[in-house]
């Protein structure tokens, strides 16, 4: 049992394959439109139940539990050794 006030990610479909616009790309139309939310849960709840929690800017939203104590996961990519050769260009050489 998750208790209520728990930090979560919540998950919602937001448009069904059948619901998504004609004008999108044939792969994107396949698929459903789907929200991850983190917020506060406002009742105690079971992981994978449909639950309302409240985020951090006070909107209430509703969707199924997919994660409990969520990290933030950021990666800004992979090196990019070009970008030391433009780092030189811009200020000049690191041995100066």
């Amino acid at each position: 049992m998750i208790e209520k006030g728990s930090f979560v990610r919540i998950r919602r479909t937001i448009l069904s394959p059948k619901e998504r616009s004609t004008s999108t790309p044939i792969e994107t139309q396949q698929v459903p439109f789907k929200m991850w939310v983190k917020g506060y849960l406002l009742e105690e709840s079971e992981m994978f139940e449909y639950s309302s929690v409240k985020t951090a800017t006070g909107r209430i939203e509703k969707g199924r539990i997919k994660e409990f104590n969520p990290t933030y996961k950021t990666n800004y990519g992979d090196f990019v050794p070009e970008a030391l050769q433009l780092r030189e260009i811009i200020l000049g050489d690191f041995n100066e």
